[in-house]
């Protein structure tokens, strides 16, 4: 416990990393100088970030309004769940053990509601997340676990184990 603690703390400290609103930590590592217009604002093409989950802390539901694509780093399995536009539940496993299904790099669809979280105990990942067009926290919504449960009503536990409000 001792060991993975310590390594939590250099990986916050080594990456200067911050918490994030939705769970876990996060530093914004690039930002495109180049823009384009989105609905009439200005925006960056593309940002990116290192992003730090642990068994402890999960990432809850939010959406933006952007594709995410995620890449693999350090430490153990990272999944990601997000629900379609068809209503299903879909898992991405990030890591590297080809074996066990798990990938490099992975993309969750604009606009779909999704969480994520580290299922090995004692352990953390840590990966990283491109948006195109870029993040910006005026797209970003957390979900709220009544309004969730109702627009997916097969998938209420896992709504109410990966939410916060």
């Amino acid at each position: 416990m001792e060991k993975y603690l310590q390594k939590i703390e250099q990986l916050v400290q080594t990456f200067q990393l911050l918490p994030h609103p939705e769970g876990g930590f996060y530093k914004e590592t690039y930002r495109s100088e180049a823009q384009i217009l989105i609905e009439n604002q200005p925006r960056n093409i593309s940002t990116g970030i290192y992003f730090l989950l642990t068994s402890d802390i999960f990432s809850a539901f939010h959406r933006i309004k952007s594709d995410e694509m995620w890449h693999f780093y350090d430490g153990t399995c990272v999944e990601i769940l997000y629900f379609t536009p068809e209503k299903t539940l879909k898992i991405i496993k990030l890591g590297n053990n080809f074996e066990e299904g798990q990938h490099f790099q992975a993309v969750v669809p604009a606009n779909c509601w999704f969480a994520s979280y580290v299922p090995a105990q004692q352990s953390f990942g840590l990966v990283g997340c491109t948006v195109a067009y870029g993040f910006d926290f005026r797209d970003f919504e957390m979900a709220k676990r009544e309004d969730l449960q109702k627009e997916f009503p097969d998938f209420k536990e896992i709504i109410e184990k990966f939410t916060r409000i």
